[in-house]
């Protein structure tokens, strides 16, 4: 699909909006690529107002713990948020490249491609 580097000091919540801009999914038979997810899964770290108005204003469902100090409450699907794990489980395995999770490459670009071929051999 797509990977954005950040800073190790960064959190990727701030940058789920490119990310989720430059995500596109080849549709089965003839049709532009879908670029709109149906659902978005994360954990309490991306449970903030900004991201949440965001995912709603371009009709993306939401499936996102609210964190303790959040007044809100709504309807929470505990089987789809388990299945986050999938992801877990795959980001675990690119690190076991030793590229991947050393980052000898000095330049971004060099190390996004390295993930990017580490993620391809994982897929096939």
């Amino acid at each position: 699909m797509t990977f954005v580097l950040t800073p190790g000091q960064q959190h990727e919540a701030t940058v789920a909006e490119e990310l989720l801009d430059q995500g596109a999914v080849k549709r089965v038979g003839r049709g532009r690529p879908k670029r709109r997810p149906k659902r978005l899964v994360g954990d309490k770290g991306y449970s903030s107002r900004k991201l949440r108005n965001t995912l709603r204003r371009r009709g993306i469902r939401i499936t996102i713990p609210h964190k303790r100090n959040e007044h809100r409450s709504g309807p929470f699907d505990r089987t789809l948020y388990r299945l986050r794990n999938r992801v877990e489980r795959f980001i675990n395995r690119l690190k076991q490249f030793r590229r991947v999770a050393t980052r000898y490459e000095k330049r971004a670009d060099c190390y996004r491609a390295v993930v990017t071929l580490a993620a391809i051999l994982l897929w096939l």
